[in-house]
């Protein structure tokens, strides 16, 4: 992993302004720019791993504390009784652009099928 800071560090730092819906010590969210669903926010660690493989083999309950802030965030977007969906994308295939793992926490409204279907 390169030591050049990430934009979402650069984010949680307040560097780059971001609407922010939650943090704590380990967790930081705030509204996605390009949002896919009513409801996008991302959900990242505020210490950086690149991809949620890598936060799974050396921090097991930070990410923990990861899937635990999505499920808060969808409580307070009110989406937690209707449905939210939690996404994480690794590497570059599967569309990760920023190198600092974060799940997407999306809903608000009825979801498509995931993946490709044919």
């Amino acid at each position: 992993m390169s030591d050049a800071e990430t934009l979402f560090e650069r984010v949680i730092a307040g560097e780059i302004p971001a609407d922010v819906v939650y943090e704590d010590e380990t967790t930081f969210a705030f509204r996605d720019i390009r949002p896919q669903a009513r409801v996008h926010v991302l959900v990242v660690p505020r210490k950086r791993y690149r991809n949620v493989a890598e936060l799974a083999a050396a921090d097991p309950g930070l990410l923990a504390d990861v899937l635990s802030t999505s499920a808060k965030v969808a409580k307070l977007e009110g989406i937690s009784e209707s449905g939210y969906r939690v996404v994480f994308n690794t590497d570059g295939d599967a569309g990760q652009t920023v190198f600092h793992v974060h799940a997407h926490v999306l809903g608000g409204e009825q979801l498509g099928f995931f993946g490709r279907h044919g």
